[in-house]
């Protein structure tokens, strides 16, 4: 019998999990540790964010749905992997921190033949003075309860505006190294309709503050593709969406303080500025969990499994090199930690080898670019083909090649919501393929394949993204039939 441990219950290991049991049957021990005792799918919380859903819509409980697969469920932070065992007895374990009520702070040792880290982001709020829905001064919709928050803000917000109050809104990024753009982006024009169904735009000015060098690059060094037989960039796709919607933007932004109604930043030129407003939503930096390793004498091995900001190092190439210099087999195939063959880290959990949209630095020194996404649909996929390797080595031996998914490899899509309602709602779908660019193979197009590279925006985009929001929550449910809902 195999005993495998997954940290995280998100999207990456939540996947792993349903198909490991699915593919392994009942033989083998699969054990999912999690802090949180809801499953939230993280892209509708833009709609709970503006009060279109409720926090019940976009979470359930995870232990139901692990007790009638027959998977054990620890509720509980990692804290500790020991990859070599003790002094006294070899066998790898994860040490866990319970976050159950009547077992707060209890330490758990759960033993594994295989390990997957997939503990995804830790909000660091604390990166930015200020930043924050917690102590701060902003809001987030990073979580449900955040987003739900966020939604009364925004509530108390348009109320000021019907009673004939004029309004600032900044939605976006609330670091320079931030991720998720794309989120930030979403819930800009989830705002702004909302706003406009008030009946109260023309009170309202909404600005997205970003630290994006330019509109469209979303972390992923924008987009090149084709549409209606014209070649375009997603920096003219998404600059014609803000100058129809009236939405103002600050590109190349880093914040440093938000104290109460202002924001202040830093932009790549070094130059300092103010901006106020009634209402803000930002995003913070993501970072590892911090999680420690321990070798057999309880000597600290941490350096050698994870980077310096925290996340796992796996199969990719670190080796420090100018940004010009990167390319696409740089990123990992397999997500197995080297030197140990038994242990692998997906989703926001793995550390990427470098930054996807160029790094930009403003003459104070002060880093400004968009850290690499590695949500959504990449770690769905990433969970599962680590599952199909750790199923093969269990089956077939622990010598067997690893399954592969390269992000340089994999396509993905995206349709960000830009206003809900069945006849009235629109989203903004785009597709890219590869996920990182590959600008060897693909020299003229952007570091991208046109075949599977476009965008449009309209509302069949808008049903795409509620059709996707059913089908998610009802895979992960693992109601019947769930595995033949692709990742």
């Amino acid at each position: 019998m195999a005993r495998i441990v997954i940290l995280g219950a998100g999207v990456s290991g939540h996947t792993a999990a349903l198909h490991l049991r699915r593919m392994l049957g009942r033989s083998h021990d699969i054990t999912v540790v999690s802090p949180n005792a809801k499953w939230n799918w993280i892209p509708s919380n833009i709609w709970v964010g503006v009060g279109i859903m409720d926090e019940k819509q976009v979470t359930f409980d995870l232990a139901p749905i692990y007790k009638r697969s027959k998977i054990n469920f620890v509720q509980a932070h990692g804290r500790v992997i020991r990859p070599h065992g003790t002094m006294d007895d070899a066998t790898p374990t994860v040490e866990v921190e319970s976050t159950l009520a009547d077992s707060r702070g209890e330490m758990i040792t759960l033993p594994y033949d295989y390990l997957i880290n997939a503990t995804g982001p830790k909000l660091r709020f604390e990166a930015t003075q200020g930043l924050g829905p917690d102590g701060g001064n902003s809001v987030s919709v990073c979580t449900a309860d955040h987003a739900v928050h966020a939604a009364d803000e925004l509530a108390k917000t348009i109320e000021r505006l019907k009673a004939g109050q004029k309004q600032k809104i900044v939605i976006g990024m609330g670091h320079g190294m931030c991720t998720c753009e794309g989120a930030a982006f979403e819930y800009t024009f989830n705002v702004e309709h909302e706003i406009r169904e008030a009946g109260v735009r023309d009170k309202a000015e909404i600005i997205y503050l970003t630290n994006e060098a330019e509109l469209g690059d979303f972390g992923v060094d924008g987009m090149m593709f084709k549409q209606s037989g014209y070649q375009q960039t997603s920096r003219m796709w998404t600059e014609s969406i803000f100058t129809e919607r009236g939405v103002h933007s600050i590109l190349g932004a880093h914040v440093e303080k938000v104290d109460p109604g202002v924001i202040h930043y830093e932009t790549l030129d070094g130059e300092k500025y103010e901006q106020d407003f009634d209402f803000a939503m930002l995003l913070p930096p993501f970072g590892g969990v911090g999680l420690t390793a321990l070798d057999r004498d309880g000597s600290d091995i941490t350096d050698t499994m994870f980077a310096p900001s925290g996340f796992m190092k796996v199969d990719a190439n670190y080796t420090p090199k100018p940004y010009e210099e990167w390319e696409a087999a740089d990123w990992p195939d397999t997500y197995e930690v080297p030197g140990y063959p038994n242990v692998f880290a997906v989703g926001i959990a793995f550390a990427p080898p470098h930054a996807i949209s160029k790094p930009r630095v403003s003459p104070n020194g002060t880093v400004i670019a968009p850290a690499p996404p590695r949500t959504g649909m990449p770690s769905g996929v990433m969970g599962k083909t680590v599952a199909m390797t750790i199923r093969d080595r269990i089956k077939q031996g622990a010598s067997v090649a690893a399954q592969e998914a390269s992000m340089a490899k994999m396509g993905a899509a995206c349709v960000a919501s830009s206003g809900t309602g069945a006849f009235s709602g629109s989203a903004a779908a785009m597709t890219m393929f590869p996920v990182v660019p590959d600008y060897q193979k693909y020299p003229k197009t952007g570091g991208r394949n046109f075949k599977g590279t476009r965008g449009e925006i309209g509302l069949h985009g808008h049903w795409v993204k509620v059709m996707l929001h059913h089908l998610f929550i009802y895979k992960a449910k693992a109601l019947p039939g769930w595995q033949l809902i692709p990742e």
